[in-house]
């Protein structure tokens, strides 16, 4: 699951709202919808990010996170290291590797760490 995906499933489930409701009201299908809340669909269009914050009725803040949220929920990344020390390449591929077997809680520590360190 995506960030996006996350927080679009708590939205739903907070207001009640079932996937295929959302979905028709979205002029998306529900297979897409479930994709694109499980991380198995990229990030959503700018124009239907635009219409989940207007189905939601968001405004400002809350809408700001949904973009911050889409824009940070790609479940493909490349890293390009070309250029970049041999630890850049080294540490991209080992997170490649590994990353399926670091639990939650491992992933938040280690993301709060690299944001710590290059803020």
């Amino acid at each position: 699951m995506t960030p996006l995906g996350a927080k679009l499933r708590a939205l739903r489930e907070e207001r009640g709202v079932t996937l295929k409701d959302m979905a028709t009201a979205l002029r998306v299908s529900s297979a897409y919808l479930s994709a694109l809340e499980h991380g198995k669909r990229g990030k959503p269009t700018w124009l239907l990010l635009q219409r989940i914050i207007a189905y939601f009725n968001v405004i400002w803040d809350e809408a700001e996170e949904l973009q911050r949220l889409a824009e940070m929920s790609d479940p493909r990344v490349t890293i390009d290291t070309a250029g970049l020390a041999p630890e850049a390449t080294e540490l991209a591929n080992r997170l490649a590797r590994d990353i399926a077997r670091l639990s939650p809680e491992d992933l938040v520590a280690l993301n709060r760490e690299v944001m710590r360190r290059v803020s």
